[in-house]
Formats: structure tokens, C-alpha cells, sequence
């Protein structure tokens, strides 16, 4: 047992190593996500920064209280949120290890297939980009794990412990969790709970139920200063949530809409097939115990079939209340990953202890042998077919006289851009920033939406309009301070190729066919002489400037 175990966790202590080796590598990194969901912890640190800003104040808003907790107590002793959404993933990843290969031993007490499954769901976790973002998705793995483990062991604390946990860190898992514990309840009860049954079952699942109840009403009652949240009709009319945009939804094909779009499918984005196939023949494997005999050691199995249905339950019931219930996909890709991660190593357990067995019978053991350290052999190895992995999706900052610049101003400035490299600046520079063109305009509440498109169609117009008028307008109505300027951006092409921009039309159009007739934006017209920085390929452009530049000698 000891070995096995302390073999999976060096699989996850590598795996954990290779992302910090990432999130280490130059002085400036972040993942993409935490740019939406880190940045504005920055104010645990320093209150004072992003003062007025619209997208931080969004972001804090709509962070899971627990989530928040964390990194606000780890925040006051001293660690930065940057720092610690890099050195968190390893000791998630860590985590749900142990639970992954504590779970395996309760459904079948061989420690090999504690050893599989806890290496299959390695790969699973760090083939994405959940975990390692450090957002609250990334508790999704330790928590849920958490919870089943518990669960198995009858521990109404651990149990409760966990259910609490997913609600603070994730509510979309706690409501699978509640969906398990329903079923859980009514099989052991015979389908009939309205008649008695012992005093500690209903006093176990009771206390469960009572737990998720105060903290799914205490989510509930959580203000939201952005809502409502938009309706699927709404959706529908928005180039965001159709084929191309930065939230696509809505699919016109059947097959990607329901199982891989990424927030309509259950099962988006798995990357790899062998645990869903050796995980799938789980069952038909238990209807042959005579040709696998280590199956009769299997127990409450039936607790990764609730799982699969609380999940598709959730699943279906988000789509039938779209948006409400938030995204689709949330409630099974993370599920189904673990559970057909389990079932796997399961499955593969049984084959190679009938393996085994074959090899004893005919006499063969030394050839059996050598098949079961390569079917070990090939699982641990199958990282090597993906094309990423680990997958971090780190944004690397190449431009650190452009951050130290932005970091040097006030703390209250703001800055317009529509480059992708003004993503960054929240996060390398703790500066605002009128609008980005990845992650920020989430359009899931109206209100927040309404003022981000907004932002978006105001600032596309102004960047290339070609009266200065509109631009000192711009600056005045928003508080502009410095534009960053790409030295491409005043090309059709840079604006053909940018799938944001491309979202808000006509505006967008309409500056690729004044760009075509050889209009010049008035910005271009000002860069030069407003200029107040430049490295490499952009330039930081002074609005003070630009307000005074008409009246200005040449």
C-alpha cells in the first residue's frame, strides 16, 4: 500500500514540478484564467489599487466566498495572489491523489489500482488547464474527491466538511453532490424513505442535507449588483454566445452542441479516450466473475453510477434553465473525468490479475509478468502522445519595461487598448484597464455585459475614427489616461484577424472600410507626437496630450 501510494504521488509531484517549472520560467507569468479571477486579489496587498474599476469590482463580486477566504488569509500572511496561484496547482494536484487512491481502495482494496487510477486522473487534470489555473474550478478535483472518499467511509465529518467546501469553493459541484446524496439515500432506504428505517441513516444523510441547505441558501442570498442573468433567448441574439465568439455557445451541430462543445457538451474537452473506454467496460466485465475473479472484492460500486447520474441530472436540468443554473458542461466534465478515471484503473486491474491467473494456469507466468509491467509501462507513458503536457496555458510576459512603465504611474489611472497585450496589465502592472479582449466580457449578467459592450463598441469607434473630436469625447466620458498602441492596429488586417473585435458590428465594419478607402484614424494622426513610451512593437500615448493637441505648436 505504502509504495504504491508513494509512487502515485510521485507521478503528481513530477506532473506538479513540470508546471512550476512553467510558472518560474521569466519573471512575468500568469494563466489565462487567473488574469479574470486572480488579478483583483492584488487589493488584499494594496487597497488601493483598481480604484473604480468596473471589471475587478465584477470579478470580486462573483468569486465563491470560500475561494475568496483563502487567498485573503494567505494574502495577510504575506503571500502575494500571484505567487500563490502558481504555487497552489501541485498541491491540489497532490490532494486529490491521495483521495483519488483512497477512493479506488474503498470500490476494490488492491493498491495497484489506487496506483492507476490516481495516475489517470494526473493526466486527465494536467492535460487541462483547471487545476493549474487556480481559479475556483481548481477545487473542484480535491474537494469532489474529498466528498466521495468520505462519503464511502460513512464520515459524517469528513463528509460534511467536504459538502460545505464545494459550496463555498464551487456551489455547481455541491448541487451533484446533493443529486449523489438523494440517490444514495433512496437506494439504501429501498426507494422508500417514508417508512422507518434506522435512526442513523436519516440522522447521517439529515445532518448532509442540512449542510448543503445553509450554504446553498446562504449563496442564494448573496447580493448581485450585475444580474439578471441573461436568458437563452437573449443568448441567442448575441454574437458572443454564435459560432466564432469569445463565448460560443450555440452549436448548429447536434453531435459538438450536446457531448464536446465546451460549455454546452458533457464531455468537453477530455483529451484522452482510454480511461472513458477501460472505464466503460467496467460493467461488462462484473458480468463475468468467473473469468475475473478479483471482482467479487468489489464494493459500493454503485456510488461511480450516482455520481454519472447526479451529474447528467445537473447537466440536463442547466440546460432546461440556461443560464440560471450557470454552464452546462460544469456539472460533468470534472465528474466524469474522475469517475472514469476510477473505473479504469478498476478495469485494468481486473485484466491484468486475470492475466495473471492465465499465466499461472498455462504455465506461462514469465510472459504474463512482462505483459503486466507493459500494460503499466504504456499507461504511464501515455503522456507522451498528447501535444501539450503538461497543458498550462501560462501567458508569458515579454514586454517588462511596458509593465515596469504602467506600475511607475498612479494607482488610479486608466488605461484603453485594444491590443492582447493589455490583458496582461492588470496582472503584471496591478493597473486598470477600460476593456480587454480575452476573458473580461463575460455575458452571463446583463448588467455587467451591458457596460462591457458598451466599453467595447465605444472604444473600437474611437480607436479608429478619424475625427479627434470622437477621441477627446472618449477620453473624457471614460477617464482615459494612456492608450497603448500596437503598431499593426491601424491595418484592415489586424482588425479582419481579431475575433473580439470582429463580435461588434457594424462598428467594426465600418473601420475596416474606412482602413480599405485610406482614411486615416485620428489616434494614428497623434501617435508621434503623444507618445510618452515605446518599446518593441507598441507605444503608450500620453490623453493629456491628445486633449491639448489641436491647440499644441507643431
Amino acid at each position: 500500500m505504502i509504495f504504491w501510494l508513494s509512487l502515485t504521488l510521485t507521478f503528481a509531484a513530477v506532473y506538479g514540478g513540470l508546471v512550476l517549472h512553467q510558472a518560474f520560467s521569466i519573471d512575468y507569468v500568469v494563466q489565462d484564467d487567473a488574469r479574470q479571477h486572480v488579478f483583483w486579489m492584488q487589493r488584499f496587498i494594496d487597497p488601493e489599487l483598481f480604484p473604480n474599476d468596473w471589471i475587478a469590482d465584477y470579478f470580486q463580486s462573483v468569486a465563491p466566498a470560500g475561494y475568496t477566504a483563502l487567498y485573503w488569509m494567505v494574502a495577510k500572511l504575506g503571500v502575494s495572489p500571484m505567487l500563490l496561484h502558481k504555487l497552489l496547482p501541485p498541491v491540489l494536484g497532490l490532494i486529490t491523489t491521495v483521495f483519488c487512491f483512497g477512493i479506488t481502495i474503498e470500490l476494490l482494496p488492491v493498491p495497484v489500482a489506487g496506483f492507476i487510477s490516481g495516475l489517470l486522473l494526473n493526466h486527465y487534470i494536467w492535460m487541462r488547464d483547471d487545476v493549474v489555473s487556480a481559479t475556483p474550478v481548481a477545487f473542484v478535483y480535491p474537494l469532489f474527491t474529498g466528498f466521495i472518499y468520505y462519503l464511502l467511509r460513512r464520515n459524517l465529518w469528513g463528509t460534511g466538511a467536504f459538502v460545505a467546501l464545494l459550496g463555498l469553493f464551487y456551489p455547481q459541484c455541491l448541487l451533484v453532490a446533493v443529486g449523489i446524496l438523494i440517490l444514495q439515500f433512496l437506494r439504501l432506504t429501498d426507494w422508500r424513505p417514508h417508512r422507518k428505517q434506522p435512526g442513523k441513516l436519516y440522522q447521517f444523510y439529515g445532518s448532509l442535507f442540512g449542510i448543503a441547505a445553509i450554504v446553498i441558501i446562504a449563496y442564494m442570498l448573496k447580493s448581485d449588483d450585475y444580474g439578471p442573468v441573461i436568458t437563452a433567448a437573449e443568448a441567442k441574439t448575441l454574437p458572443e454566445f454564435l459560432k466564432r465568439g469569445k463565448s460560443e455557445f450555440f452549436s448548429q451541430d447536434w453531435g459538438h452542441f450536446w457531448f464536446a462543445g465546451q460549455r454546452s457538451g458533457m464531455m468537453p474537452r477530455f483529451g484522452i479516450i482510454s480511461p472513458l473506454i477501460l472505464g466503460g467496460i467496467l460493467p461488462l466485465l462484473l458480468r463475468f466473475r468467473g473469468i475475473f475473479p478479483l471482482s467479487v472484492q468489489i464494493k459500493q460500486a454503485g456510488i461511480l453510477l450516482e455520481i454519472i447520474l447526479a451529474s447528467l441530472g445537473m447537466f440536463f436540468l442547466s440546460h432546461l434553465l440556461l443560464f440560471e443554473l450557470h454552464l452546462p458542461s460544469r456539472y460533468t466534465e470534472h465528474t466524469l473525468r474522475i469517475v472514469s478515471a476510477i473505473a479504469a484503473g478498476i478495469t485494468v486491474t481486473l485484466l491484468m490479475d486475470a492475466l495473471l491467473i492465465l499465466g499461472e494456469n498455462i504455465n506461462q507466468k514469465t510472459v504474463t509478468r512482462i505483459g503486466f509491467f507493459l500494460i503499466l509501462a504504456i499507461l504511464i507513458l501515455e503522456p507522451l502522445g498528447l501535444n501539450r503536457f503538461p497543458r498550462t496555458d501560462y501567458q508569458f510576459g515579454y514586454f517588462p519595461a511596458l509593465y515596469e512603465f504602467f506600475a511607475q504611474q498612479p494607482k488610479d489611472i486608466h488605461i484603453a487598448s485594444i491590443t492582447e497585450e493589455v490583458n496582461n496589465i492588470p496582472s503584471f502592472s496591478q493597473r486598470s484597464i477600460l476593456m480587454g479582449n480575452e476573458g473580461y466580457g463575460v455575458p452571463y449578467h446583463e448588467r455587467y455585459y451591458a457596460e462591457i459592450r458598451e466599453r467595447s463598441i465605444d472604444l473600437i469607434h474611437a480607436h479608429y475614427s478619424p475625427n479627434l473630436a470622437e477621441i477627446e469625447q472618449f477620453i473624457t466620458e471614460y477617464g482615459i489616461d494612456f492608450w497603448l498602441i500596437e503598431e499593426d492596429a491601424f491595418t484592415a488586417s489586424y482588425l479582419k484577424d481579431d475575433r473580439w473585435m470582429m463580435q461588434y458590428q457594424p462598428e467594426a465594419s465600418q473601420a475596416i472600410a474606412q482602413l480599405e478607402e485610406g482614411i486615416t484614424p485620428a489616434l494614428a494622426t497623434v501617435r508621434d507626437r503623444c507618445t510618452v513610451f515605446r518599446t518593441d512593437k507598441f507605444a503608450v500615448l500620453d490623453s493629456a496630450c491628445i486633449l491639448t493637441f489641436n491647440s499644441s505648436p507643431l
